[in-house]
């Protein structure tokens, strides 16, 4: 039986790298855009390792793979494959944490002036003919804002860079870094309950766990500032967007300003979409011309890394 790379689905213009790459050390490159565990199933199963963009790789799809010795996920998060049965089955499982960091915080920290300068609703205004030099709502300067994060990784710590250079005072939630370190970059170490309550943006920047699943709830919301703004270019199910739906049209907090979501697509009739305080773009935080070969490039090399013996430089489980 030849030697094969499953790449269950991907988003890229081409995957000339990942085969010329592979196909040197004698794989075939077999690619599918596997939408269901059915389809990575029936294109997996014999699969030495697994390049997966979106595709669900599930209990079922891990007890089935008989030859795999790496799963690499193109990405950072990796809440669509079951890493408890990856672990079970002796497979490891690898991201790549480490590009598109500088284009996720261009973005959150673009979402999060065009929401605190009103800019969306100023131009909104300007379409409809109506000129006024001052914008809709009460509108702080930034230097007396509190921009804050949950988590403090390296995109949430290139976020706080940007939110410094305009002014705004910096805070930060993280379980796993200490007061010390992020007084040292000039941020406050808060807690959760005080992030939220004191924050005037919050900017999330978690992994997506059992622990952090709608970590933005009804409950979360209701304490944030009536006029905060709320960013999430991290992992959709961080907020329960129905909640976050209902606290915007009602006005419990300022405005929202999102790139991912519980359910990709968004689809069409969800609240979100009628809520004009939302800024919503499509999962394209992650992108630049520069990132998209970087990503394939960092992923091919640690299936190499995994089908050739060396040590694995991003194991996540």
């Amino acid at each position: 039986m030849s030697k094969r790379v499953v790449i269950t689905d991907y988003g890229f213009a081409d995957i000339d790298y990942e085969r010329t790459a592979l196909e040197k050390l004698g794989y075939d490159v077999i690619t599918g855009q596997c939408k269901n565990e059915d389809e990575v199933l029936s294109l997996s199963e014999t699969a030495d390792a697994l390049l997966v963009q979106w595709a669900p790789v599930t209990k079922k799809v891990i007890e089935k793979l008989g030859n795999c010795k790496i799963i690499v996920r193109y990405g950072i998060g990796v809440d669509n494959v079951d890493l408890q049965s990856a672990k079970e089955k002796g497979i490891p499982v690898c991201n790549v944490p480490d590009y598109c960091i500088q284009e996720v915080a261009d973005h959150s920290i673009a979402l999060a002036l065009t929401l605190a300068r009103q800019l969306t609703t100023t131009d909104r205004l300007v379409r409809n003919g109506i000129w006024k030099i001052t914008p809709p709502l009460a509108l702080p300067p930034c230097r007396e804002m509190i921009f804050g994060t949950m988590g403090y990784g390296r995109i949430a710590r290139e976020v706080l860079k940007r939110a410094a250079a305009f002014g705004f005072k910096t805070a930060a939630y993280d379980l796993f870094v200490s007061p010390e370190q992020m007084k040292q970059d000039n941020v406050i170490s808060l807690t959760p309950a005080q992030l939220l309550q004191q924050a005037d943006i919050i900017s999330l920047h978690l992994p997506l766990n059992e622990d952090t699943r709608h970590i933005i709830n009804k409950e979360t919301l209701e304490v944030m500032k009536p006029a905060s703004i709320l960013v999430n270019t991290a992992r959709g199910g961080l907020i329960d967007t129905l909640a976050l739906a209902a606290a915007l049209k009602d006005k419990k907090i300022g405005a929202a300003g999102l790139d991912v979501y519980e359910k990709e697509p968004l689809p069409a009739d969800h609240p979100l979409i009628q809520c004009e305080n939302a800024l919503l773009t499509s999962h394209t935080a992650w992108y630049s011309a520069a990132s998209v070969p970087v990503l394939q490039q960092m992923a091919t090399q640690e299936i190499i890394r995994g089908l050739t013996g060396q040590t694995l430089k991003n194991r996540v489980a």
